[in-house]
This record gives C-alpha cells, sequence and structure tokens, in this order.
C-alpha cells in the first residue's frame, strides 16, 4: 500500500473521530437534567405538607440531594466534553498528520466505548502502529537487526 491511500485513512479516522465527539458531546447534555433538578432543590421552597422537627430539618435533606445532583450532573457534563474536545484534537492531529503518541492515547481511550468507539479505536491504533504511518507522523521506527 502506497502513503496517499493510508492518507486517505487517516483523513477518514479523523472525520470519524469528529463524529463520535459529537456523539459523545450530545449525550454528555443528558445530565442537565440532574442539574436542574438539583437547582431546583437547593433554590427552590420547601413544600409545606412536609412535616420535621423545625426548620432546619425540613430543608436539611432536600439541600444535600439537590448539591449532590448538581455537583456530579456538573461532573458527569465537564468530564464528557472533555473526551470530546480530546476527541476533536485528536482527529485534528489525525488529519494534520501531528502528534502521533496522542492519537494513540486517544484510540487507546475510545476503545472504551462499545460498540463505535472499541471499532474506531481499534482501527485507528492498527492504522497508527504501520511504520509508513509513522514516518507519515515524523516518527522514526528503529530498524530491526
Amino acid at each position: 500500500m502506497n502513503k496517499d491511500k493510508y492518507g486517505e485513512y487517516l483523513d477518514l479516522l479523523g472525520i470519524f473521530h469528529y463524529i463520535l465527539a459529537g456523539i459523545i458531546a450530545l449525550f454528555a447534555c443528558f445530565p442537565f437534567i440532574h442539574v436542574i433538578v438539583g437547582l431546583t432543590l437547593v433554590l427552590g421552597l420547601p413544600d409545606k405538607s412536609t412535616v420535621g422537627e423545625g426548620p432546619a430539618q425540613i430543608l436539611l435533606i432536600p439541600n444535600l440531594i439537590g448539591w449532590m445532583f448538581l455537583l456530579i450532573g456538573s461532573m458527569f457534563i465537564i468530564m464528557g466534553w472533555s473526551l470530546a474536545g480530546f476527541l476533536l484534537l485528536a482527529g485534528k492531529n489525525l488529519r494534520g498528520r501531528k502528534r502521533h503518541t496522542l492519537c494513540l492515547v486517544a484510540a487507546g481511550i475510545e476503545c472504551a466505548f462499545m460498540p463505535v468507539g472499541t471499532i474506531l479505536g481499534v482501527l485507528t491504533l492498527v492504522l497508527l502502529t504501520k511504520d509508513p504511518v509513522a514516518e507519515m507522523f515524523g516518527e522514526k521506527r528503529p530498524t530491526e537487526t
């Protein structure tokens, strides 16, 4: 296979990384439901039908649960968007033939996202470990003796 064919494959893999990053960013928006519920519990007024030993007892549990919803939901959003940004960067570097190691790491991480991420990650790893592709990235491979 010639380098032109490998270049086409790298361009395709870069586009597929963009697509997967978009899908992950979209799914990372689902925890906004939890953030909204958490904000409602933290900022909302207590229900008048709640019976407790005092005002502190009435507000403690909804506030605690609200903060948990808010913090955990926000954490998942930030992690998902960070992963999507990392995959966008990997796709850009695949298409630009830069940062070979970053692309390898991204391919390894996306293998955890079955089934699409696994397929894309394995195909990327297989292609990036070929000697002509590594040379396209400017990597020097040790020669066997």
